[in-house]
């Protein structure tokens, strides 16, 4: 690994972003206005706001990440940056780092608005810790980044790189606990579920927002999303090719 490349790949992605302010403002933006959403759909049920609004702000970040991350990274790949890149004496996972650094450090800055927008203008609380909901936030964005920059590889057009956030986000959202328990879905799609990183997601969200919900499982969950962002970081390295010899 290179450090120096890391982060000089790293400071180019985050200039392209500087540069296409309609996208960060989408970025940011989208989740506050999906909250705010909730917060009116749930208007006449606060009690229900306060029971979902925890994991949303996990569920949010991921997938918006997961789709702007994706997005990006195909149009990095067809527009021949990439390849151009990968002519340098750069290592893959050097390569894929600093990109995972860039949009990481725009997930960490969109988590922080979304929560701080939630826990104050729309009266969000928690019984538990507040900074562990913030930090599992940043933790769910990151993880839908590592999957963007993975699930890339396997599109060709933008329009499939779209398409992925249905087949693969949409599923674990239905299945992740949020609208129904675990106990009450059918043997198999428990079984599904357990195996869905988005599901120890909204497990540890649900679990920090309440008193004492530091625990072992607590760890476990916090231990299975940073390995599923670790093993899609892998898998994204590995799938980075030249196109021309």
């Amino acid at each position: 690994m290179n450090p120096r490349a890391t982060l000089a790949t790293a400071v180019r992605v985050l200039q392209q972003l500087r540069r296409d302010r309609r996208t960060v403002a989408l970025v940011i933006g989208t989740p506050v206005l999906l909250m705010s959403l909730m917060y009116g759909i749930f208007d006449g049920d606060p009690a229900a706001f306060q029971r979902v609004g925890v994991p949303l702000l996990g569920v949010f970040p991921l997938t918006s990440m997961f789709l702007v991350t994706s997005v990006t990274m195909l149009r990095e790949r067809t527009s021949g940056t990439l390849e151009r890149l990968m002519t340098l004496p750069l290592a893959k996972l050097d390569l894929l780092l600093g990109y995972a650094l860039a949009f990481g450090i725009v997930a960490m800055i969109q988590s922080f608005v979304v929560s701080s927008f939630a826990f104050t203008l729309l009266d969000l609380q928690v019984a538990g810790s507040v900074w562990g909901v913030v930090g599992l936030a940043v933790l769910d964005a990151l993880l839908g980044t590592a999957f963007g920059l993975f699930l890339s590889a396997f599109a060709q057009t933008e329009f499939q790189a779209v398409q992925f956030m249905p087949f693969f986000v949409l599923p674990q959202i239905l299945l992740c606990g949020l609208l129904v328990p675990h106990d009450s879905m059918a043997t198999v799609l428990g079984w599904a579920s357990n195996a869905l990183p988005m599901t120890y997601a909204y497990d540890a969200l649900e679990r920090v927002a309440r008193p004492g919900g530091t625990s072992a499982r607590l760890y476990v969950d916090i231990l299975v999303l940073l390995g599923a962002t670790v093993v899609a970081l892998v898998l994204g390295a590995a799938t980075l090719r030249r196109r021309t010899a």
